[in-house]
């Protein structure tokens, strides 16, 4: 049976999510140490991991799997659950698969590298866009449906 987890902290798109898991009747596990309105949805259920570095990330990982649906912007979480079989998307639609989670993994690890050494270069991404929204809903619409095959 197919679930659909959210790493919740910093996620701008847990209310799309919500609506696309219902049309869908798929159970959605949305994740985070605290801070979050609980849904009064069936369908949705809040997990509350203890505070602590990483715990909701390893919460998801230690459960997604085949059939499974993620969506993280931790990109070392992505990692662990494409291993384990799961889809992964980004908050943007974007989806981490086999064939580019390495590339992704690499270039994380470069820009950490390069914000180390160079102090001004901090922030400066993107802002959250309608256009990401909306790929976002197409994405999730595509892979909940892979996902139940």
């Amino acid at each position: 049976m197919t679930t659909l987890y959210i790493d919740a902290d910093a996620c701008p798109v847990k209310a799309e999510a919500e609506r696309v898991a219902t049309r869908h009747k798929v159970q959605m596990k949305v994740v985070s140490n605290g801070g979050l309105r609980p849904s009064q949805n069936p369908l949705i259920e809040t997990v509350i991991v203890p505070e602590g570095p990483d715990i909701a990330d390893m919460w998801i990982a230690d459960r997604a799997g085949p059939g499974d649906v993620v969506v993280t912007g931790d990109i070392p979480l992505a990692a662990k659950c494409v291993e384990a079989g799961a889809r992964v998307l980004k908050h943007n639609g974007e989806a981490l698969t086999q064939a580019n989670i390495g590339n992704v993994l690499a270039t994380r690890d470069l820009m950490a590298d390069l914000r180390a050494a160079d102090p001004f270069r901090q922030g400066g991404g993107k802002g959250f866009t309608k256009a990401d929204r909306s790929r976002f809903l197409d994405a999730l619409e595509r892979e909940l449906r892979a996902a139940k095959r």
